[in-house]
C-alpha cells in the first residue's frame, strides 16, 4: 500500500502566517503539521509516500527531503492549480499505479493513528468475496453536520450516500480527510464532472463507487480530529498535543527559575529567572529571561522572551517577545518582534501585513 498526502493548498485562512510559509509546515508542539501525517503513515507500515505540492512546494521539499528522516521514500507530485481532491488522484496515477493507497489531507490532525484504519481495509480486502471493499472512509460524529460532507450509512455499515453540506443531514457523521482506495478509484475520478465550484470532488468520486454498487466501508474516528486551517483550531490542536507531552530538559535552567508540570526544554535553550508552567515546549536556542510562560504554549527555535508573560500561544522560530505584560491566545509568525516602545510620545506603532488581525486590550 502507498500513501498520498495533499499539501498543495495555499492556506488563505491562516494568513498572514501563510503568505510566506506553507500551512502544512506551521508547527504544533514545535513539529510541522505535515510531519504528523508522514509519521502516522510510516507507523502504519506505509513506506512509499507521494506528496501533492503547489506554490509552496519548494519549502515542503526542503523540510521533508527524500523522506529518509521518517523511514519512508517520498515522491513529489506538482499540482499547477487547486482543482480538487479527486484531481490529486488523477495527477498521482503514475506514482500510485494500480496499488491500494491511503489519501490524507496534509493539514489534518488526528488523535487516532492510521494503523487500525489501514489494517481493517487490508484484512477485509484479503478476505475477498462480495463484501471486499473498494474504498473505506473515516467518519466523525459532529455537532454541526450542515457544515461538512456527511455520510449516510446502512445497518450493515456500508456507505450508501454522501451529501456535501446538506440542509437536512441524513446523519451526524462527517467525512474526515482520510480515505483508503483500491485501483477502482482511478475509474471513478475519470467518470465525474467538475462541481459548481470548478473542482473534481472526492465525495463525487466515492458516490460514483456507491452508485456502481461497489462496497464502501467506514470507520468512526476514535478521539479528536481538527482541521488546523484557522488560528483558533490550530491553538486548540496545540493544546491537545501538549496535553500528552513527556517532560524533558535538555537545556539550561538557572537556580532562580521554576519549572512546573509537563515541560520540554530542547537542547540549547536557556531559562533565566523565569517561571515555566506546563504543558509547554521551549525550542532549541531560545532564551527565556525573567518571564512567565504559562500552559499550552509552544515557543519555537531561537526565540527570545524577556520581561514578558504569555500563555496558550504558538510562537514560530526566530521571534522576540519583549516587555509584554500579557500575551494569550496568539499565533506569532517567524522572525516577528513584539516589543513595548519607550519612544516619546507614547503611542501604539504597528507594521502589519495583509490579512493581519490585532486585538487591543
Amino acid at each position: 500500500m502507498k500513501g498520498l498526502i495533499l499539501s498543495g493548498g495555499a492556506g488563505t485562512r491562516l494568513r498572514p502566517i501563510t503568505h510566506t510559509s506553507a500551512k502544512q509546515l506551521v508547527p504544533i508542539a514545535n513539529k510541522p503539521i505535515l510531519f504528523y501525517g508522514i509519521e502516522a503513515m510510516a507507523k502504519a507500515g506505509i513506506k512509499e509516500i507521494g506528496i501533492i505540492i503547489g506554490e509552496t512546494g519548494k519549502e515542503i521539499r526542503a523540510a521533508v527531503g527524500d523522506g529518509s528522516q521518517f523511514g519512508v521514500k517520498v515522491t513529489y507530485i506538482p499540482q499547477d492549480a487547486p482543482l480538487g481532491l479527486a484531481h490529486c488522484v488523477l495527477i498521482a496515477h503514475d506514482f500510485l499505479g494500480d496499488e491500494d493507497f491511503v489519501m490524507y489531507l496534509g493539514d489534518n490532525m488526528l488523535e487516532q493513528g492510521l494503523t487500525s484504519f489501514v489494517d481493517d481495509f487490508k484484512n477485509a480486502r484479503a478476505a475477498g468475496g462480495p463484501k471486499a471493499p473498494t474504498a473505506q472512509i473515516l467518519l466523525c460524529h459532529v455537532e454541526n453536520p450542515k457544515q461538512f460532507g456527511v455520510a449516510e450509512v446502512d445497518k450493515d455499515g456500508h456507505v450508501v450516500r454522501l451529501v456535501e453540506k446538506p440542509e437536512n443531514p441524513p446523519s451526524d457523521l462527517a467525512l474526515v480527510g482520510v480515505y483508503l482506495f483500491d485501483k477502482t478509484i482511478n475509474e471513478a475520478v475519470r467518470s465525474i464532472k467538475p462541481s459548481p465550484r470548478g473542482e473534481f470532488e472526492i465525495t463525487d468520486a466515492i458516490q460514483w463507487l456507491v452508485d456502481e454498487k461497489k462496497v464502501v466501508h467506514h470507520q468512526v474516528l476514535q478521539g479528536w480530529w481538527i482541521d488546523t486551517g484557522k488560528k483558533d483550531p490550530l491553538l486548540e490542536c496545540n493544546r491537545l498535543v501538549l496535553e500528552v507531552l513527556e517532560p524533558r530538559n535538555d537545556g539550561e535552567v538557572d537556580s532562580a527559575s521554576q519549572i512546573e508540570g509537563r515541560v520540554v526544554i530542547e537542547k540549547g535553550a536557556v531559562i533565566k529567572g523565569s517561571r515555566i508552567r506546563g504543558p509547554v515546549v521551549i525550542g532549541s536556542g531560545s532564551v527565556v529571561d525573567h518571564s512567565y510562560i504559562g500552559p499550552y504554549t509552544s515557543l519555537g527555535r531561537n526565540c527570545k522572551v524577556e520581561h514578558s508573560e504569555m500563555e496558550h500561544s504558538v510562537v514560530l522560530d526566530g521571534s522576540s517577545i519583549i516587555g509584554i505584560a500579557r500575551l494569550t491566545d496568539s499565533l506569532i509568525g517567524r522572525d516577528v518582534a513584539v516589543t513595548r516602545s519607550e519612544q516619546k510620545p507614547r503611542a501604539l506603532r504597528l507594521m502589519l501585513g495583509d490579512d493581519s488581525k490585532v486585538e487591543l486590550e
